[in-house]
């Protein structure tokens, strides 16, 4: 993330993104309700690397940055490792949505991110187990 406002962040990844967009993207990500508790909302500058951001939060915005792109194949990995179980929920739910138009590969060390798949693939000691 860049010493920007979090909308020029998001507008990175898409320029000819509307703001309507960017909200759409941030819902599907979980972020949109803490995007609105910001003193700014999308005009609140995130600093160098996100650095005003919790872990959390900024992987969510890196999510809907992605999302944003309305990719045909979307590759995550550990995309929810620093949330807690509730926002994890809600990505995953928004990511189950979004089924049929585009596909994802998740990574992931907790089953509960995968459980929801088409197929898991588990890897031990580099060999594939299923």
């Amino acid at each position: 993330m860049f010493h920007e406002t979090l909308q020029d962040n998001m507008r990175w990844a898409s320029p000819e993104s509307t703001e309507e967009d960017i909200w759409e993207a941030l819902k599907l990500a979980s972020a949109m309700d803490f995007v609105k508790a910001l003193p700014e909302g999308l005009k609140t500058v995130v600093g160098d690397r996100g650095v005003r951001l919790s872990g959390g939060q900024r992987q969510r915005i890196a999510l809907a940055r992605a999302l944003l792109r309305k990719p045909t194949l979307l590759l995550l990995d550990e995309a929810t490792s620093n949330l807690d179980a509730e926002n994890e929920e809600r990505i995953i739910q928004a990511l189950q949505e979004l089924r049929g138009t585009m596909t994802v590969v998740f990574i992931s060390h907790r089953q509960s991110a995968v459980q929801c798949s088409d197929r898991v693939v588990v890897i031990e000691g580099g060999r594939v187990l299923g």
